[in-house]
C-alpha cells in the first residue's frame, strides 16, 4: 500500500480549516489541521510532513513567523501560504530575505484548484 502524502494546514477560519481538510482529505492527502499557530507549533513534527499550507494572517502568529519558527526545526518542508489579502513576493523578501517560497494561494480557491497548487510544489 502507498503512503499517503502528508499535508499540515494551518488557518484561524475554523470554516475554512474544515472545508479545506474534509476537501483534501477526499483527494487522499492525510491532513493534520489547526486554527492556532502555536498548537501547531508544539505538536509539530519534524519531517513528517510533504508540504504545510499556513494562512499568512493570524491573531496569535502569522504564517511567516510560524514558517521561520518550524525551519528552525525542519530543513525539508515545501510551503504554501495561503491568505484572502494581497501579499507581494518582493514584500516578503524585505521581510524575510532567506525565504525560499514560491507558492502563495489566494483565498477563497476550491478543493481542485489547490489541489492543482499542492501537485505543482510537490513537484518543484
Amino acid at each position: 500500500m502507498q503512503n499517503k502524502l502528508r499535508i499540515l494546514l494551518v488557518d484561524d477560519d475554523p470554516d475554512i480549516v474544515f472545508t479545506l481538510r474534509v476537501g483534501l482529505e477526499e483527494y487522499g492527502y492525510e491532513v493534520d489541521a489547526y486554527t492556532n499557530p502555536k498548537k501547531a507549533l508544539d505538536n509539530y513534527k519534524a519531517y513528517s510532513y510533504d508540504l504545510l499550507i499556513v494562512d499568512i494572517r493570524m491573531p496569535a502568529m502569522s504564517g511567516f513567523e510560524l514558517y521561520t519558527r518550524l525551519r528552525q526545526i525542519d530543513k525539508k518542508f515545501k510551503i504554501c501560504f495561503i491568505t484572502s489579502f494581497e501579499t507581494y513576493y518582493r514584500s516578503l523578501i524585505e521581510f524575510f530575505p532567506t525565504v525560499d517560497v514560491n507558492c502563495f494561494i489566494k483565498k477563497p480557491i476550491t478543493i481542485d484548484e489547490l489541489s492543482i497548487h499542492i501537485l505543482k510544489e510537490l513537484n518543484r
